[in-house]
């Protein structure tokens, strides 16, 4: 869910519907505290951001599972993000007490930004614990946008994690609307009944089960860690890029449409020594980004990864989606 925030009035629109995200679920206990978070960030974009978006939703990765907040702006960002996320500091005249009462209520609590680069903060609440050390689950962020003006999403997204590593699924519906829609949850339905067989299998199961529908843009990105390898496989134009601390690397997609016209399906296979992140996005977002322009951002939370990308090269004229999975920490230690 993605709450738009410009003005005051939207606040307690926010907070609501913030609130009743969280009374479905696990963490109903702790709505309160959801709701005062949600407040202090949508206040927070309206008093220091000059507007944005709160996107409300469910998270299911190293953290834990449990509910996300993220709160995006274009402002002008914070010049030392230590010091702003004390209580007392503040750029606006307010009591400065916002951050940390965010991060008092909140179970994880990450901040990027960069003067007059805009500020992407995140708070996580828990409910599920982390899995034990050794898990095969990383750090994962991710965010499915409308078409502007549709209630029904033609982007959808799944992850799977595998004793040998993990598995991302990302589809882009033919369209938008409904039948998008209906063809993005086909593909993603066919993804977590057969996720342990290979790629291609998959994608050639997926391909047979849309061509009742308009049909969809189709990638899968298998991470085999005992291999230390990527394997990919792709049908149209969902973007795939392996992101390394000095370069990034764009994976390749067959041509077609899967469930209509799709030449046959392979595999592409790429080494993962020299990448720290995999982003995955449908042609909803531009493609001429890069993280070197946002100093640091590579080190981040992949949820922040995903909603800094979401925030500054959305097109706005489709769906969208973005998912950002961390493939090895900054510091080198074993994911």
């Amino acid at each position: 869910m993605i709450v738009p925030v410009t003005e005051p009035s939207q606040i307690g629109d926010a907070r609501r519907r913030a609130t009743e995200f969280a009374r479905v679920g696990a963490l109903s206990q702790r709505a309160d505290a959801i709701a005062l978070v949600a407040t202090e960030m949508a206040s927070n974009l309206v008093r220091h951001g000059g507007g944005g978006e709160l996107v409300v939703q469910h998270f299911d990765d190293a953290d834990g599972s449990g509910i996300e907040l993220l709160a995006l702006d274009r402002g002008p960002g914070m010049d030392n993000v230590e010091r702003s996320r004390i209580d007392g500091h503040s750029t606006a005249g307010s009591s400065g007490t916002g951050l940390g009462a965010i991060a008092r209520q909140s179970d994880r609590f990450r901040i990027f930004s960069r003067p007059g680069m805009g500020c992407a903060l995140q708070a996580r609440f828990v409910a599920m614990a982390p899995p034990p050390a050794g898990s095969p689950r990383r750090h994962l962020g991710a965010i499915v946008a409308p078409y502007p003006g549709e209630t029904d999403i033609g982007d959808a997204w799944s992850c799977a994690a595998a004793d040998d590593g993990c598995s991302v699924l990302v589809v882009d519906g033919s369209g938008h609307g409904i039948e998008a829609a209906r063809a993005a949850a086909t593909a993603v339905e066919v993804f977590v009944q057969h996720r342990s067989e290979d790629g291609v299998r998959i994608v050639e199961r997926i391909h047979r089960a849309l061509a009742a529908t308009r049909g969809a843009a189709v990638a899968l990105a298998r991470i085999d860690r005992a291999g230390g390898l990527l394997r990919y496989v792709g049908v149209g134009n969902i973007a795939g890029i392996l992101v390394g601390a000095g370069a990034a690397h764009h994976l390749v997609s067959n041509n077609g449409t899967a469930g209509h016209g799709t030449p046959r399906i392979r595999e592409f296979v790429y080494p993962l020594a020299a990448a720290l992140l995999l982003v995955m996005h449908s042609d909803g977002l531009g493609s001429r980004w890069s993280l070197g322009d946002y100093p640091g951002l590579i080190m981040q939370h992949p949820g922040l990864v995903a909603g800094v990308l979401y925030r500054d090269h959305r097109r706005g004229r489709d769906d969208a989606s973005v998912v950002a999975l961390r493939l090895a920490p900054a510091d080198g230690t074993t994911p």
